[in-house]
């Protein structure tokens, strides 16, 4: 890693050094791209930092929802589209061997404000109708399996958990082996379409000349791009203190049907992280002076729900995320901008929508087609 000096030239620059554009330069450089990564800040910062890193399949539209936004046979190749994404990244970080605290888990989607118990039966069944792997635990079945008093809650299964940083840092140095070049500090302030590819002119007005461009800019957007029904969120998150004999059975990733929503999964070395009181982003100042106030929600919730923890945050953090009205992520060609992509509006599953960007980004580059590149296409 190192400054730009000067003019560079690439296949593709990838404006953005965490797990999406840790993901996008791995699959090019392995397809033999000449690639160069840039960031404004350094690489694994921004809001791969501050992921929690629940790696679900399950949207945050449930199934039903997106049935009703999109239509029944969208609505599931999404779904199944995203589940297939959880299987092909976690077998290509276990191909590569990169240790990140990844193990395979199960998800517990409990009942709350916005979906009670029969909505959830009819989830759980309209899920299983088509083949993915969810079941309705009544509120005897959940006590069993995770000491959780709630009416009821889909266990679904096909998700993961891994250390966010450590995992887009495998990605990253896997593109670099393959002659990948990252350089940081950079700060990308314009793009230029040409007749041969995309020009990229930094704040320092160097140059980078490539045949594409593609922004892997996480809720920061790039300027040349206004995309309808895309919005800022701030969320906000604890870990605990290490606690592993009093953590639930088989360590499931839990989140409510609520709104405001708790999520928390436990870390490999024994902690809880938990997190939610999600808001509409206003401002960096403002959304961390709110870092107390909401760290002492999280932590009451948290207490209610499981009260065997010891709830008390040692560490406290916010974030902020791109989202959408259906959920889904937005990811391809930017409009007007030829040979420019652009992934935005990852939502709850930002590593999960960070997998398939890579995945229809690359095989855009590649002239290949992607048979659900419809489904996050800008509009």
């Amino acid at each position: 890693m190192s400054p730009l000096a000067g003019s560079v030239t690439a296949d593709v620059v990838v404006v953005g050094a965490g797990i999406s554009g840790a993901l996008i330069a791995e699959r090019l450089a392995t397809s033999g791209f000449r690639v160069v990564i840039v960031d404004r800040r350094g690489p694994c910062r921004g809001s791969t930092a501050a992921s929690t890193a629940l790696i679900q399949f399950e949207i945050d539209s449930p199934l039903a929802k997106l049935t009703e936004q999109i239509g029944a046979a969208r609505a599931v190749r999404a779904w199944s589209r995203s589940a297939a994404s959880v299987e092909d990244l976690v077998a290509r970080t276990r191909e590569l061997g990169i240790r990140c605290d990844l193990a395979r888990r199960a998800t517990l989607y409990l009942a709350g404000d916005v979906l009670g118990e029969s909505e959830l039966r009819r989830e759980a069944d309209l899920r299983r109708g088509v083949g993915l792997r969810s079941q309705f635990l009544d509120r005897e079945e959940l006590l069993r399996r995770g000491g959780i008093d709630r009416p009821g809650a889909i266990l679904s299964q096909g998700s993961a958990e891994a250390n966010p940083v450590k995992l887009a840092a495998g990605f990253l140095r896997r593109a670099l082996r393959l002659g990948a070049q990252l350089y940081c500090p950079v700060n990308i302030v314009r793009a230029r379409s040409l007749a041969s590819g995309v020009e990229l002119i930094t704040s320092e007005d160097d140059k980078l000349q490539c045949r594409f461009a593609v922004y892997a800019t996480g809720y920061e957007p790039p300027q040349d791009l206004i995309a309808s029904g895309h919005r800022i969120a701030s969320t906000w998150a604890i870990a605990t203190k290490r606690q592993p004999e009093r953590l639930w059975p088989r360590r499931d990733l839990i989140w409510e049907a609520s709104d405001p929503y708790l999520y928390l999964r436990a870390t490999a070395d024994g902690r809880v992280i938990a997190g939610g009181e999600d808001e509409r982003f206003e401002s960096d100042e403002k959304r961390d002076r709110l870092i107390p106030q909401k760290s002492r929600r999280i932590e009451a919730k948290l207490a209610e729900l499981m009260p065997a923890l010891e709830p008390v945050a040692e560490l406290r953090w916010a974030g902020c995320f791109g989202t959408t009205e259906t959920g889904l992520p937005m990811i391809g060609e930017i409009p007007g901008m030829s040979r420019c992509y652009a992934a935005l509006g990852y939502g709850g599953n930002g590593i999960t929508f960070s997998l398939i960007a890579a995945q229809l980004i690359q095989r855009a580059i590649c002239g290949a087609s992607d048979p659900d590149a419809d489904l996050f296409a800008f509009c």
